[in-house]
């Protein structure tokens, strides 16, 4: 369904046509298989810190912007998604317009809590997702 290494635009491409939380980092599509994950460079300012751990690794922050994040709304969605028949969408942001480059879809392969700050700077406990590329062979 979607093109690893092709650019779409949140709004009108994924949340217009498949539904999803515009406004959330990990948006489950009510009505389709589909839970997209959304990462960006700007996510830092609020403590999150996604990027590659290898060529297949993905490590991924949960939601939730301050206090502890817990194992609800997207995190559960993200940990469950094989059980619930959904794919995992990673997307990348790639301009301000809204544009984000699809860097595969992933699987879940674990979670650790870690210790880090909340967008007020408070220490609270994240969820970091390690996700793996589903097709590792298809060009990026």
């Amino acid at each position: 369904m979607f093109e690893r290494g092709k650019t779409y635009h949140r709004r009108t491409d994924l949340h217009a046509r498949f539904g999803g939380n515009g406004q959330s980092g990990i948006a489950p599509c009510v009505e389709h298989p589909y839970v997209f994950l959304f990462t960006a460079p700007v996510g830092e300012e609020y403590g999150y810190q996604d990027g590659w751990l290898s060529t297949t690794q993905f490590s991924c922050t949960g939601e939730g912007q301050a206090g502890d994040m817990e194992m609800a709304r997207g995190n559960r969605a993200i940990q469950r998604h094989a059980a619930a028949g959904r794919e995992l969408h990673l997307f990348e942001k790639t301009d301000r317009g809204g544009h984000y480059r699809h860097l595969g879809q992933f699987r879940y392969v674990s979670h650790q809590l870690r210790r880090g700050s909340d967008v007020d700077g408070d220490e609270r406990s994240q969820i970091v997702f390690t996700l793996e590329l589903v097709e590792p062979d298809v060009p990026a």
